[in-house]
């Protein structure tokens, strides 16, 4: 069985450099093992607000973002049967701003310290994101299972702020049916079973608007709810996306065109100047999008 998350996760630092780590309880999938404090993304919930109410609940420290770290996925076989579970792991930067140091009651966590993380068996995003070495697993991903689902929608995607030597933004209009039909979006979306963000931005960048580029850096995330929407079937969505945005740039443009592989939610693709695009029905991602390419 194939299953997909989306959690959120915090980098907490001492003045003496130790990080704020917690210990999986005989609740968790991975007992005694030590870990980034967070967990996953409700239901229509902001991921900046997740990481911190999971510090809360697992740590009763209040915290504030000060950074967004990186944006990582991983596939990890669970202890029960034959489950691959799929995560993408939002990891921002954050510091203490009240509470009182203490343990989770009744929870996934046992235990909360500040570590020298080195000498803790990490959980292996957690050893990736601190820098500690460890040894991967190789994982075979079965190409025909499908993802396990259910009514409320919740889907991880990459996005690209996608411009050329010149200045211009590229941009892919949503076909009618889809949620947000007729507007001009950030190329980019849904990210594949065992993908990375880079890997499936790549692919949908390629597969909307014909073009090769290179990603030059993470810009923001963010997330769109919308529990009235409806798919393409007529069936209701209670959609929640959860959103990496990229720069990404395209060194040698060619003319903007929507391969079949899109799938039929694109329907045309472009290059655009600024202004030009100002004067677009753009969705609410790339309005935010463009204000941040100065």
């Amino acid at each position: 069985m194939k299953i997909r998350r989306v959690a959120a996760y915090g980098v907490c630092r001492a003045a003496d450099g130790r990080i704020l780590l917690t210990r999986g309880s005989e609740a968790a999938a991975f007992p005694g093992v030590w870990s980034l404090p967070g967990g996953g993304v409700d239901h229509g919930e902001h991921p900046d607000d997740t990481v911190v109410r999971e510090f809360a609940e697992e740590t009763g420290l209040v915290v504030r973002i000060t950074g967004l770290r990186a944006v990582i996925s991983d596939v990890t076989p669970l202890p029960e049967a034959d489950i691959l579970e799929h995560t993408d792991r939002i990891v921002y930067d954050v510091e203490v701003t009240g509470g009182e140091l203490r343990a989770e009651t009744d929870g996934t966590s046992d235990a909360v310290e500040w570590a020298a993380h080195a000498d803790l068996p990490l959980l292996p995003f957690t050893a990736r994101i601190l820098g500690v070495r460890f040894d991967e697993a190789g994982i075979t991903i079965g190409a025909d299972e499908p993802v396990r689902s259910s009514e409320r929608v919740q889907r991880f995607g990459a996005y690209g702020l996608v411009t050329d030597p010149e200045g211009r933004v590229l941009l892919a209009r949503i076909s009618e049916g889809y949620p947000g039909g007729g507007h001009w979006h950030l190329p980019g979306g849904g990210t594949d079973f065992g993908e990375t963000p880079e890997e499936g931005l790549a692919r949908e960048v390629y597969e909307e608007t014909s073009q090769r580029g290179r990603i030059d850096g993470l810009l923001f995330v963010g997330h769109h709810y919308n529990p009235a929407a409806v798919g393409p079937e007529g069936r209701p969505l209670e959609w929640h996306v959860l959103r990496a945005i990229y720069r990404v740039r395209v060194d040698d443009p060619v003319e903007a065109a929507v391969t079949e592989a899109a799938g039929g939610s694109t329907d045309l693709a472009s290059w655009f100047t600024p202004s030009q695009a100002a004067g677009l029905l753009l969705t609410e991602l790339a309005r935010e999008a463009l204000g941040r390419t100065g």
